[in-house]
This record gives C-alpha cells, sequence and structure tokens, in this order.
C-alpha cells in the first residue's frame, strides 16, 4: 500500500477534478440508457473503488460509458425486468473473467480498427438524437427504442419530427443551448496553465444550471423547468433507507437466452471499449507506462459483477474521464480509487442537491460528448487513410444508424474482414517472367486465402523455364501452400522446369522438398527435413 499512497499529493487533488467530470456523466448516461440515476452513480463508485483497485492501469478510470447506451437502453427495454437487466450485467462480468482467464486481451487487435471507431460514431450520432428531446424538455415516448424502426411504424427520425410539433419547454431548451455553447467554447478557451484549468466543463454546467432554474422560479415562473424535468435520485435517511434504494440482481432469470444475449453483447463491447481506451490512456501517460490487458479485463469484469449485484449499469474505462485524471495531474491508480469514494460522498450526503439538476443540463453534456465520438475530423481522418479504411467505417455507422447496434457492427465487421481478406489476397504473390527465367515471389506470410494465388502464379511457369520460387519474406507459409510447392517441384522435372528456392519460412507447419541450387531436371527429389528444408537457395 504505500507504493499506492507514494504520489497522493498529486492524486488528491486529481481524484476532486475526476470526480466532478464523473458525477453529470454518471447521470446523463443513467438517463440516456432509461435506467435510474442511481444506477449511473453506483456504476462510477464501482468503476472508481473496485476497478481501481484491481487494475494495473496507472491512469484510467472506469465508469458508466457513453458507448454502452444503446445496448442499455434496448435490453432495459426488451428484457423482462430491470432485476433481470442487472443479471445480465453480473453475467458479462462472470464473461469478462473468462476472457482475462483465456488472455482474450490480444482478440481486440484483430477487430478492424475502423470498424470500432466506426461503432463509436456511430453511438455518438445516436446519443446525439437520443438526447435532443431533453434538452427541449420533453420526456415522452419519442424514439421507443435505439433501432431505426420504430414499433408504431415511424422511425427515428419521424419520431423526432413529430416531437418538435408539441409544446417545447422554452426554459429547458434556453438551459441546454447556453450548455452547449458554453462546454465547446471552454474546450477552446480552457486556460492551459493555472487552477482553471483543472475546472471541469460539466461541472460549471450543472452549477449554473441549478443557479438559473432556481432564478427562473424567483423572477421568471413561465420558464421554470419542472420536477419531472429535474434529476431524481432517491433520498435515504438512514443507512436501512439507502439500502433499500438498491435493486438487486433477479437470479430466476438465469435459464433465460435473452439475458445471455445480452451478457454477452456487453462484455464484448465493453471489453473492446476498455481495450481502446486504456491503450489511448498509455499513449498519454507521461511515464508511457503499458497496462496489463488481461489485467485489466480480469478488474473490469469484477467491477461489473459488482456493479450488476447492486443494481448498477455496466462499465468499462472510459477516455473522458481517463484524460480529465491526466490533466489533472494524477500519477497512480489512488486518484482513480479515491474519485469512486468521493461519489460515494455524494450519494449518501447531497442527494438533495443532486436532484435539482435538469435533466436539459445533462443532454447539453451527453451531446457534447456524441459530438466527440461522431466530430467531422473523424470521417475526413478515415477518408485520408484511403477506401479500405473509409468504407468500412461508413458502413458501420450507416448501417448501426438504420438497423440496430448488433446488427450494425456485425454488417461492419463483414465488411472490415472483407477488405482485410481482399488486401492480403491481392498482393501476396508477385509474378515476374524474363525471357526464360521466372520467379514466384511471397510478399508475406502465406496462408490457406492464398492457396489459388499461388496455384495460378505456379501455372504460368511455361516449359523448361527456370523458376525461381522466393519465400524469404514470409515467417510463415501453411501446409496447403506448401503441399502445392512441393508438388509444383515433383512435377517440374517432366515439365523441364528448373526450380530454385529462396528463403527459409521459419514458421511453416511442414518442411518443403530440398529444391537444389541447380534444379531438379534429371536428379533424384528427396524431402528434406525441417533443419535441411531450403539448404542452398540463395539465389
Amino acid at each position: 500500500m504505500r507504493s499506492v499512497f507514494a504520489s497522493w499529493r498529486s492524486d488528491l487533488p486529481a481524484s476532486i477534478v475526476v470526480a466532478l467530470v464523473a458525477l453529470p456523466l454518471c447521470l446523463g448516461v443513467a438517463v440516456a440508457s432509461g435506467a435510474p440515476p442511481l444506477s449511473g452513480l453506483i456504476a462510477g463508485i464501482m468503476g472508481g473503488i473496485v476497478v481501481g483497485a484491481l487494475s494495473k492501469s496507472a491512469l484510467s478510470v472506469s465508469g458508466p460509458a457513453a458507448g454502452l447506451t444503446a445496448i442499455v437502453f434496448t435490453a432495459i427495454e426488451t428484457l423482462p425486468s430491470l432485476e433481470a437487466f442487472f443479471l445480465a450485467v453480473c453475467l458479462a462480468g462472470v464473461l469478462q473473467l473468462i476472457f482475462s482467464v483465456s488472455r482474450g486481451g490480444v482478440l481486440a487487435e484483430f477487430v478492424p480498427s475502423s470498424v470500432v471507431i466506426g461503432m463509436l460514431s456511430a453511438i455518438g450520432l445516436i446519443l446525439i438524437l437520443k438526447q435532443l428531446p431533453y434538452a427541449i424538455g420533453y420526456r415522452g415516448d419519442f424514439e421507443g427504442s435505439f433501432s431505426f424502426l420504430q414499433a408504431d411504424g415511424e422511425n427515428t427520425f419521424s419520431e423526432l419530427g413529430a416531437m418538435l410539433q408539441r409544446d417545447i419547454a422554452l426554459g429547458a431548451l434556453l438551459v441546454a443551448l447556453a450548455s452547449i455553447a458554453f462546454l465547446f467554447w471552454w474546450d477552446k478557451a480552457r486556460p492551459k496553465t493555472g487552477a482553471l484549468k483543472l475546472l471541469p466543463g460539466p461541472l460549471v454546467v450543472v452549477v449554473v444550471a441549478v443557479a438559473v432554474n432556481t432564478g427562473f422560479g424567483l423572477g421568471a415562473p413561465g420558464l421554470r423547468i419542472g420536477a419531472e424535468q429535474l434529476v431524481q435520485v432517491p433520498v435515504a435517511v438512514s443507512r436501512a433507507e439507502f439500502a433499500a434504494l438498491l435493486t438487486f440482481p433477479d437470479f430466476s432469470q438465469i435459464g433465460n437466452t435473452a439475458v445471455w444475449t445480452v451478457a454477452l453483447t456487453l462484455a464484448i463491447v465493453a471489453s473492446l471499449e476498455t481495450l481502446l481506451s486504456v491503450k489511448a490512456v498509455d499513449e498519454i501517460d507521461r511515464k508511457r507506462r503499458v497496462t496489463d490487458k488481461n489485467r485489466e479485463l480480469l478488474a473490469q469484469g469484477v467491477g461489473n459483477l459488482a456493479s450488476g449485484l447492486i443494481g448498477g449499469l455496466p462499465v468499462t474505462s472510459v477516455i473522458v474521464r481517463s484524460s480529465a485524471n491526466v490533466e489533472a495531474g494524477a500519477d497512480s491508480k489512488l486518484s482513480t480509487m479515491l474519485h469512486g469514494g468521493w461519489l460515494l460522498l455524494a450519494v449518501v450526503l447531497v442527494p438533495t442537491i443532486i436532484n435539482l439538476i435538469p435533466l436539459s443540463a445533462l443532454a447539453a453534456i451527453l451531446i457534447q460528448t456524441g459530438y466527440k465520438l461522431a466530430k467531422p475530423s473523424l470521417f475526413v481522418a478515415r477518408w485520408k487513410q484511403g477506401y479500405t479504411q473509409f468504407i468500412p467505417f461508413v458502413v458501420t455507422v450507416v448501417a448501426i444508424l438504420f438497423t440496430d447496434l448488433l446488427i450494425g457492427i456485425g454488417i461492419g465487421l463483414v465488411v472490415g474482414f472483407g477488405f482485410v481478406i481482399a488486401r492480403n489476397f491481392r498482393t501476396a504473390i508477385s509474378y515476374v517472367e524474363r525471357e526464360d527465367m521466372v520467379m514466384v515471389r511471397a510478399r508475406r506470410d502465406l496462408y490457406f486465402i492464398h492457396k489459388p494465388q499461388l496455384q495460378e502464379a505456379l501455372l504460368r511457369v511455361p516449359e523448361g523455364a527456370e523458376l525461381i520460387i522466393d519465400l524469404s519474406s514470409t515467417s510463415f507459409v501453411d501446409l496447403d501452400n506448401v503441399d502445392i510447392i512441393n508438388g509444383f517441384i515433383k512435377g517440374a522435372p517432366f515439365r523441364g522446369i528448373k526450380v530454385r528456392l529462396k528463403g527459409d519460412p521459419a514458421g511453416r507447419t511442414a518442411p518443403l522438398i530440398n529444391a537444389p541450387l541447380i534444379g531438379v531436371m534429371g536428379s533424384s527429389i528427396r524431402a528434406g527435413g525441417p533443419a535441411a528444408a531450403l539448404e542452398g537457395s540463395a539465389a
């Protein structure tokens, strides 16, 4: 423990800043997810104390994430009860523990980044659409779910259009517009040095919104934001009452396949978002520390299990809070743990004050968060990286917007992997022919998907030619391609072809026939052992 407290002088003030950033975000994510505000605060507390204690990341901060709002909202709407959803959160934590034990942290490296960023951008756009009704003070059933097509025959955009034709709470709209303007201005105008650089914009928005609404009540009652458009955290006056406010999972739903589907979805998406966030935090860590990804999955799994057991939302590592932690000068995970403690104190000591916060102010915070996830510069950056990155990115965004999250991600993965396979398949083998000399060169490792191209190149070799099969750029040639090369070498003498091999792929799964430097025509062919497979083949 001595090492944890070694940097308390920098971690203590940083933890306060992070808690002030996290408080409105926890509430906002809960409201956007269709969950009780207390669930968001519980997730923030567990993400700070539990995940912070177990994680080996020095600066990452965990809590309820905007990137999960679509999944959470849909799950709460479709599962039999809120208690069934909290069971799914617990099971997601157990699955993350399995990911950790099986060292699944490396799997995130195989998901195309264009698809992951496309998913987050789509969620950002959906988050903006989802928060518009709160920004104007409307809390009716404006979308029904995050799916594009609605049960009443409408779609996301037509529902929003119908909403705008109804009554608008002018006070809520004014608070939202002023808050959004301030947040974007503060991101650019915030001082780079001094105490003000640590002042979190979301905290300013919340405090000012509460003050403004109080002023409305005193001087302009017509603009006052009503209680139904304010945060509603239950207030307990004793420990027993506080314990009674907690919602526990319904374990009788353990056999419900829908619960397991939600759990698996949460586990996969939360793990991906966590690993991406941790990777980004490591990049901005001034000490350049590298987080153990599998240990991070373990910490997240325990955090989600603990959060779900007492009625909290799922948690992930969150880049917004983590960035605030870095900017505030934190040096160790003590800051993360303390921020969870401050959130707990806020829930216990000042719930009445929390209930003064207008939902339109939280909507403004989340609209800006959604913009950051889907800002135009991300689209421009992907465009500059070429169509192999841009198309999977845009397809993922559009598919999620016009279907739902899971279908959209599936479509994005198919398109993304299609480009990966096509790119590797198209450029793996080169064929060069000059007079009676031919070179068939493997430009990268050869897998089963390269079989057709390798066969096509070898079939092009004319009779009587001298062929060089260049494998010097490979470290692995799988068995299918080894068999193709060996089969060609065996038949080469009958076509008058001399074969020379160049390079020795150390990762091959079977020995290649030893082709002498002078060729195989007129000589016996023997299978060489692994050590002698390509001897004397430097052409």
